[in-house]
């Protein structure tokens, strides 16, 4: 090998062995000052326990829960809510949260500092979190909790609805629960199994050995229309049922259709029915009077009829009842106020299913075969179930998991507790 050439192959390896050296060097530097970094007093509290800490200090127990509203526990909870926000009320409650923007992931935003300083005060949002402009997923996730817990969709953007409820002052809920307070100890033991229809949260409990084997979704009546209290027992579901018009609504609502449209009832599958049991032609009545609702007015069983396929009895001197619903679609919306008086009842099947567990013949095969049927089919339940249409705004199911809903009937005492009629 000519000199040269050894003179370039060892300049070549030293070049190699020197850029080792100075990666090496390079990454030890590197090492040092991330060692720096973490170690300093600066870094402040984000250790690498952090994403714990915030997750368990910021979300004090779970939403759901198989605890009856109307428990042993669920007043115990309920009085430590009190104490708790009676302490927050006498500290000066939380800030009001600006409603003019939409704030939600991603957002950067001095409104958001006041948004993470109210979650913080209600214990959706761990202190921990900090009170930066960021609405990062730490918030997100407080401001879901905080909707879940006020009946609202947990969609992490603060709309309208979440911006009402969340600037209601402390001393104001501190009042709402009190007054819950009041009706959950003053409510007589319910039974072990039992039908719950909560009128202000418009959700069905079925209780089963102290804890909730079903929920259901449910539609209760409008705000001049309002959905009674009721303590009473079910004892007959009727399968493809008729329906027969409440007077209320001949007056309020079949009268003013029939003048706009002469074939409403016809259409409708709906018949007048004379004091003798015959039936009257819509033609023979004058639609300019209230003279119709001296009439009965029947709707025959089909998927139109106003109860669908099912509708559960009991004995109410009101003349309520709960039902199945052609109108399906009502179940998604927010403020589900929308009956006359009577509680609609979302996936209906599996609550009857539940009810008639204990009459023989009558699983839930049997009653699909019969609304297949399409006949009408009434059946008397073999071991009556309690049924309660109660009234409860506010509650508490576990440490920190505070309920609360819109006072719609007003019996809260407090206008801005009615969130629906101020918007």
């Amino acid at each position: 090998m000519n000199k040269s050439r050894r003179f370039f192959l060892a300049g070549t390896g030293a070049l190699a062995l020197s850029a080792v050296a100075k990666a090496a060097m390079a990454q030890a530097q590197e090492q040092d000052f991330l060692s720096d970094v973490l170690s300093s007093p600066r870094r402040g509290n984000w250790d690498d326990t952090f994403d714990a800490q915030v997750s368990a200090s910021g979300q004090q127990g779970k939403i759901s829960t198989t605890q009856p509203i109307f428990s042993p526990q669920t007043i115990a909870y309920t009085q430590q809510a009190i104490n708790d926000y009676r302490n927050l009320a006498s500290q000066g409650g939380w800030p009001q949260v600006p409603a003019t923007k939409k704030l939600q992931l991603g957002v950067d935003d001095p409104d958001v500092q006041v948004l993470r300083q109210r979650l913080i005060a209600s214990g959706d949002l761990a202190r921990e979190a900090g009170v930066s402009s960021a609405f990062d997923t730490y918030v997100d996730a407080a401001l879901k909790r905080f909707q879940k817990r006020h009946g609202l969709p947990a969609d992490g953007v603060t709309g309208k609805y979440t911006f009402a409820a969340m600037n209601i002052s402390a001393q104001v809920r501190l009042g709402q629960l009190e007054t819950n307070l009041v009706r959950l100890q003053s409510t007589t033991d319910l039974g072990q199994r039992y039908v719950l229809v909560n009128i202000p949260a418009a959700q069905i409990e079925a209780v089963d050995n102290g804890r909730v084997v079903l929920r259901h979704t449910a539609i209760v009546g409008k705000i001049d229309r309002q959905t009674p209290i009721v303590n009473s027992r079910i004892n007959e579901i009727i399968i493809n049922p008729y329906w027969n018009a409440p007077e209320s609504i001949i007056r309020k609502d079949i009268i003013p259709l029939m003048r706009k449209n002469p074939n409403y009832l016809t259409d409708n599958n709906i018949h007048i029915i004379g004091p003798d049991g015959q039936e009257i032609p819509p033609t023979s009545i004058d639609w300019s009077t209230e003279d119709a609702a001296r009439y009965r007015m029947r709707q025959d069983p089909g998927k139109i009829n106003a109860m669908a396929s099912i509708k559960i009895n009991f004995p109410s001197p009101d003349g309520v009842y709960m039902h199945d619903t052609p109108s399906q679609s009502l179940f998604n919306k927010l403020m589900r106020f929308d009956s006359s008086g009577c509680v609609r009842v979302q996936n209906v099947r599996d609550l009857v299913t539940w009810i008639l567990k204990n009459t023989p013949g009558w699983g839930r095969q049997q009653i699909e075969d019969a609304i297949k049927a399409g006949e009408n089919h009434p059946i008397a339940v073999a071991d009556p179930v309690p049924v309660h249409f109660l009234y409860i705004s506010a509650w508490s199911t576990g440490p920190g998991v505070v309920q609360f809903r819109d006072d719609i009937y007003g019996r809260d005492g407090v206008d801005e507790l009615q969130i629906t009629s101020a918007l």
